[in-house]
This record gives C-alpha cells, sequence and structure tokens, in this order.
C-alpha cells in the first residue's frame, strides 16, 4: 500500500490530491558476494517513487522483492529497520549511554555473510543472473540512513568506482535508484573487518608479545585525523598513512591488511596477525554525527567531542607538557590501550628529575617524571572507560618511557577498579619506582620484554634518588669477559640513604646466540641474573672512581644504541620469537636446543669463575683493615648466586615443550579461528622466509671454536671499555 511522503502532505497544507499515474513495477534483489539472496530473506524493505510515496514490504526466501503500480520514474530502495533480536552485543552498541548506535537489521545480516575472495577485492565479473537487467555492488551504507558507524566505501566494479550507486533527486535522501520495468540484483558487500588477534588470558604468550609490539610502535604515528580541530563541521576522514585513525577507522575497518607502523618505516613489512571479524566486533573508532550526537555539536567549541580527542591522547604541545602520546580503542572482548614516551628520550632523561615521589594511589616511591605523565594519561584513560568500560580485559601496552608511564598507569587502574582485569607488555622499559611500591604492585599481570643490549632498562639508575647534578657517590664493580652474543654485566650503584628504583614485572629477554660465522639463533627466556639483563647499566667505570662518570656523555652516547628501537630491533625480535615457538610448537621440539644449552651454559660458568676470582682478588685486597663485608663482596656473591640460578632455568628450557597456549594465549582454544588467520599471515612472503634468528640451530659446532665479535676467545679475560660499548 502507498503512503505520501510526509513533507509532501504538508507542502499541500495536508489536502489529499488525485494520485498520479500508477502502473510501473520495479523488481530486485539482495545477495551476497556468492549469488545467494538467502541471507537477506525476510527482510523489511521501504521504497520511494519519484512523487514521495512510500511501499513497505519484505524480501523472500530468495531475497527478492517487488513494487508494483508505482509512479513513474524509478524508486529509492532502503532498509531503515534497527535491530530488534536478542544479540546482547548489537543491544549493547544500540542502547549504550554514550555513542550509542544506529546498527540496521540490513547490517546484522551483512555482517554475517563472507567475501568471495579472500583478500576483500570486488567480484570482477558480473554473475549469470537469469532475467538479470542491471547488477550494482552496493555497500550497507548505500541502504540505511545513518551511515557515521559504517566503513568508508571502497571501489567497485559495478557501477565503476566509488559513491553511491544512483541516487534519487529530492526525495532520494538515502537509498539505491533502482529503474522502473526492470529487475536488479544489489550485490551487498560483506560488513567485515580486521581486527589484530590478541589473547585476553593472563599467561605470556608468544602472540601477545608480537601484537602488541606492534601496537606500541604505532604510538608514535599522529591519529591522522581530518579535520583535527575543534570547532570540526564537516565530515571527518582517516586517510593518513600511517596513523592510528587510518588503522581502525579506515584502512582494517575495509578489510586492508595494513603493515606500516612508523612514518619513515620502508621495510620489512611486519603483518601483525589480523582476524576476519563482523565490523561490529572490530577495534572501535566511534562515529562523528553532529545531528545524531550533542557532544559533536560545532558550537561546543573547542570543548566539542570528535574521535581524535576521545581516542587520542597528545601532551607534546600543551601547557605543563609530558610529551606523552596515547591510544585507545575498544571492542566487546577488551580495552586496548597504548602509550608512548617521548620521542626526545636522551635529552629527556638528561634533564629529567629522578627524585622520587610518593605514589598517591597506592604505596612506595616513584620516579617523579614518569609519574606526572602518568597521572595525565590517566586523566585521558578514565574518561573513556567511564564510557565503554563494560567488563571487557585491559591491554596495556608501551615502548621505552611509555612502558614506564605504562606500568604506573597500570597500577593506578588496578588500584581505581577492582574489577579491572589487567595485563601489562612493556618494551625497553626504563625502571619507574622503588622496591616498596614493585612489592604492592605483584598482584598486576606484566611482561617485561628486553632487547639483548638495550642500555634503556638500566635506567634510572638503580642507586638515583635525587635531583638533576645531585648524583651519589656509589661502590663500583667490575667484570671482564664479553662472550659473543651474551650481554656484559656493569652493576648499578646502590643508593644506601633510600630505597633503590627497581624493575616490575617478568622478565622476557630476547638473547641472540651467535654460533660462529655459520649460524645463529636467538633465545627468549628469564634470567635471573644481571650478568645477562643488565648490560646496559654501564653506570660507573670498571674500577673505583669518586662519583660517576660523566652522565650528560654517557646519555648523548647512550642513545646510539639500535638494540632499544622498535623496527629495527624489538619488532624484530619478537618476530623471531613467534617464529621459532610456532616452530617449537608444531615439531614438538624445546625453546632450547642442546648446542644451544651447552654454549650459554659454558659461557656462564666462565663468568662465575670469573666473579669468584674477583671476589677473592678484593677480599684479600680488604683483608687488613677489615671489618666487614664490603657491599662489593656481598653484590658479586648475590650475583654469583643468581647466574647458578639462570642456569637453572637455562636447563628447564632444554627440556620443557611448547604448546599451542604458550604460543597464542586463548587463542588456542579456537583452532579454526586461528587457522585461517595464520593462513592469512603466511601468504605474506615476509612471514614464511627463513631467518636464522627464528630458527632453531641445526649445526653441531664446536663451542671451543667459537670466537668473538672482537677476535677473543669465549672466557678470556677482556678489559672492558665503557665507551665502546654505549
Amino acid at each position: 500500500m502507498a503512503v505520501l511522503d510526509k513533507e509532501m502532505m504538508s507542502s499541500l497544507g495536508g489536502r489529499m490530491v488525485s494520485c498520479p499515474r500508477q502502473d510501473q513495477w520495479t523488481t530486485f534483489q539482495l545477495t551476497d558476494e556468492f549469488g545467494s539472496g538467502e541471507p537477506y530473506a525476510g527482510l523489511a524493505y521501504t521504497a520511494i517513487d519519484a512523487e514521495g510515496l512510500e511501499y513497505h514490504g519484505r524480501l523472500g526466501i530468495d531475497g527478492a522483492g517487488k513494487v508494483a503500480n508505482h509512479c513513474a520514474g524509478p524508486i529509492a530502495l532502503a532498509f531503515t529497520d534497527l535491530y530488534q533480536g536478542n544479540d546482547a552485543g548489537y543491544n549493547q552498541l544500540i542502547s549504550r549511554k554514550h555513542y550509542p548506535l544506529k546498527i540496521t537489521e540490513l547490517q546484522v545480516r551483512a555482517e554475517q555473510t563472507r567475501f568471495l575472495n579472500s583478500n576483500a577485492a570486488r567480484t570482477r565479473e558480473k554473475p549469470a543472473q537469469t532475467g538479470t537487467d542491471e547488477f550494482f555492488q552496493v555497500e550497507v551504507r548505500h541502504l540505511v540512513q545513518h551511515v557515521t558507524h559504517l566503513p568508508p566505501e571502497v571501489n567497485r566494479h559495478y557501477p565503476l568506482g566509488p559513491g553511491p550507486a544512483r541516487l534519487m533527486g529530492k526525495h532520494g535522501k538515502f537509498g539505491v535508484a533502482l529503474m522502473p520495468q526492470r529487475h536488479t540484483v544489489l550485490e551487498v558487500r560483506p560488513l567485515r573487518a580486521l581486527r589484530p588477534m590478541l589473547s585476553t588470558a593472563p599467561e605470556f604468550c608468544a602472540l601477545n608479545l608480537y601484537q602488541l609490539a606492534l601496537m606500541s610502535t604505532l604510538t608514535y604515528c599522529p591519529f591522522g585525523q581530518t579535520p583535527d580541530k575543534s570547532p570540526i563541521e564537516t565530515p571527518v576522514s582517516f586517510t593518513q598513512q600511517p596513523s592510528v585513525g587510518n588503522w581502525f577507522a579506515d584502512a582494517l575497518a575495509k578489510f586492508e591488511e595494513i603493515w606500516k607502523l612508523y612514518p619513515e618505516q620502508t621495510e620489512p613489512d611486519f603483518y601483525p596477525l589480523y582476524e576476519d571479524v563482523p565490523y561490529s566486533k572490530r577495534l572501535e573508532i566511534v562515529p562523528f554525527d553532529p545531528t545524531l550526537y550533542a557532544a559533536n555539536d560545532p558550537e561546543s567549541g573547542e570543548h566539542q567531542e570528535h574521535p581524535a580527542n576521545i581516542h587520542f591522547f597528545d601532551d607534546t604541545d600543551k601547557q605543563d607538557s609530558t610529551d606523552t602520546q596515547a591510544f585507545i580503542t575498544h571492542n566487546d572482548e577488551l580495552i586496548l590501550i597504548a602509550v608512548r614516551g617521548t620521542q626526545q628520550f636522551a635529552d629527556g632523561l638528561r634533564d629529567a628529575d629522578a627524585l622520587q615521589v610518593p605514589f598517591e594511589e597506592g604505596a612506595g616511591q616513584v620516579h617523579q617524571g614518569f609519574y606526572r605523565a602518568a597521572k595525565h594519561a590517566a586523566t585521558f584513560v578514565t574518561s573513556y572507560l567511564d564510557r565503554f568500560y563494560a567488563g571487557q580485559k585491559l591491554l596495556i601496552c608501551g615502548h621505552s618511557l611509555g612502558g614506564a608511564v605504562a606500568l604506573l598507569l597500570c597500577e593506578m587502574l588496578r588500584r581505581r577498579h577492582e574489577s579491572y582485569n589487567l595485563q601489562l607488555y612493556t618494551y625497553g622499559a626504563p625502571r619507574a619506582a622503588d622496591s616498596t611500591f614493585i612489592k604492592n604492585a605483584e598482584p598486576l599481570v606484566h611482561y617485561r620484554m628486553v632487547n639483548h643490549n638495550d642500555p634503556v632498562p638500566s635506567l634510572p639508575g638503580s642507586w638515583m634518588n635525587t635531583r638533576v647534578g645531585i648524583y651519589g657517590a656509589g661502590t663500583a664493580l667490575m667484570f671482564t669477559n664479553v662472550p659473543l652474543g651474551l650481554s656484559v654485566f656493569v652493576a648499578g650503584i646502590t643508593n644506601w640513604t633510600g630505597e633503590a628504583y627497581e624493575h616490575h614485572g617478568v622478565l622476557q629477554h630476547f638473547l641472540p646466540v651467535e654460533l660462529g660465522r655459520r649460524e645463529k639463533s636467538s633465545i627468549l627466556w628469564t634470567p635471573s641474573c644481571d650478568t645477562i639483563t643488565q648490560h646496559a647499566a654501564c653506570e660507573i667505570a670498571l674500577h673505583h672512581k669518586r662519583g660517576l662518570p660523566d652522565r650528560a656523555s654517557f646519555l648523548s652516547q647512550l642513545f646510539d644504541v639500535r638494540n632499544h628501537f622498535m623496527v629495527p630491533s624489538y619488532i624484530p625480535a619478537c618476530w623471531a620469537t613467534l617464529r621459532r615457538w610456532q616452530q617449537a610448537q608444531a615439531t614438538g621440539d624445546t625453546l632450547v636446543t642442546k648446542l644451544e644449552y651447552e654454549w650459554v651454559s659454558s659461557a656462564l660458568e666462565r663468568i662465575t669463575q670469573q666473579l669468584r676470582e674477583e671476589n677473592r682478588n678484593l677480599a684479600a685486597r680488604s683483608a687488613p683493615n677489615r671489618r666487614s663485608e664490603k657491599p662489593v663482596n656481598v653484590a658479586l656473591a648475590r650475583e654469583i648466586e643468581k647466574i647458578h640460578t639462570t642456569r637453572a632455568r637455562l636447563a628447564t628450557l632444554r627440556t620443557a615443550s611448547v604448546n599451542e597456549k604458550d604460543v597464542y594465549g586463548s587463542l588456542s582454544g579456537q583452532p579454526e579461528r586461528l587457522a585461517q588467520s595464520l593462513a592469512r599471515w603466511h601468504e605474506h612472503p615476509q612471514n614464511s622466509v627463513a631467518v636464522q634468528l627464528a630458527m632453531a640451530p641445526s649445526e653441531e659446532i664446536d663451542i671451543e671454536l667459537i670466537r668473538g665479535a672482537h677476535g677473543y676467545s669465549v672466557g678470556k679475560h677482556y678489559p672492558l671499555d665503557v665507551d665502546s660499548i654505549i
């Protein structure tokens, strides 16, 4: 039955007029990319003819519909009914207090369809449809009224190019125009998106190590929204690559696999493991629509909300700036928070105030500069959580200073809300707090990765609790041997007047093992000894000096070390770890081979012997006037014990097997979902190339023949020059 358009009725003053001639018909069919109309069976539609008359009906079992006896000219076909089913996920999005979404039944149906081509490319061949007069490739946004929460358009072949298929005139404010006396097939693009795979289980897994390293690197990009300054009166877009907005609001929403994480990045390409999900379950960027959301009203001026200031924290150019960036996004399973510290980290540490201040939200003392940044970030994060937290797991990550800020932020959140289920991954993070804070933050799940010789995790020095330029005196420790591939240890000085800075979390140390010129591999492990983990402490010379080396000189050299940076070092290390663990899980091998165990164990044994020898020498020199055991002797004895523990852990890795949960976490229980994503990941040549660091060694190499990079043998005493390694 036809009804007059309300606008037309109003213009006629409510008077009924004689209806124009109504002898036209139009038929149509909605199909998926496989040519089936079944996904759209029973769907309610509305058609508006050239005179503004409305026609209502439902699609048949094959997705077909017909409008009979409409006025001459084309009709506009639309699907406006909102979803009214029982799915809790959709209903939560529709009814949530902040930025509720206009999810239609058409959207829900399109989310249940799949792409014909695995890469989501549009079909090129026009399907052979008997009796078809016209064929359109359309998207959900072409057929519904509210579109700002839907993905951007992609190119199509029928008709060619972007833009609506064919819109009506003054009565066709939305909908697809269909010509009369014709049968039109509308192929609806599946409403699917890509989402980086992440485990929500609390246990460490190689998948999260790699994926969250990529997310931590993305924090160094801008948000990329155009326009991005309030007041905004036009639609926003996210075309800048790489940018946070382009990743989550544009590329992944359009099912485009994206890999660029940093503006200067060229090669290699590091692809996340993506999974194909219904569009509504992607990691969301909220819509911008002043007609729907009062907070988007341009009249709000500088207080106007838009995606950039909801999802992105940028503290770089503001008063009382901490030079910190962060982004946050979510879906129904998790909330992802990534924190970036200052890009000028060397200058920041050189000028930083390392004074410890009380942690107001809990117990202990924390680094004043890091704490100030965490407080600023916490205001941004808690505002977002107050709006969108609905019981999801919180995954938080950060690199360098961003990791230290993320740690303090996590503990602030944990103490703010007991129900928050937090999981933190940090990369090359400096120390942020004292031992009291660390002890009280033990319940926080935190995995801390250190890449080989990265110097930053050794900062601030364990002795530092002072303002700029006032560094306390300390005691120097020395070691001699530097086996190739094994880090050097120079112990930090203890601040005897207060609690030392300490690290939080479970260490995951990436150790390259270079087995001569022919082969090399790598181990990700949790050593206990500082001989491995504190290579870059380098805070003092090898013999006792009054005070410390010049800190400014030290820091200016420190940041030339490639081991600290994400794209050239941390991401390849995380990728190699994931590949190595995948290999071990598939073949039933252990994470440390016999050859690797013997190599590292022998090196640790040699260093232990040197430590014992140095301890004896120190004891002999201090024997005549010895009143009590010297701090240096105590430190050496402790380090010897830690090396013993490290060797025991290494032995455990030598015999322990790797299961699927170790590699993929909570996703290991979903084999079909995992298999599809892995197949897509391995289609990229970069993820199939044989890289030695990602492979278990296959050759039995005589350890005694291994020589160091500088021509010295493993175990030989080596006079270490601090300046040469920083």
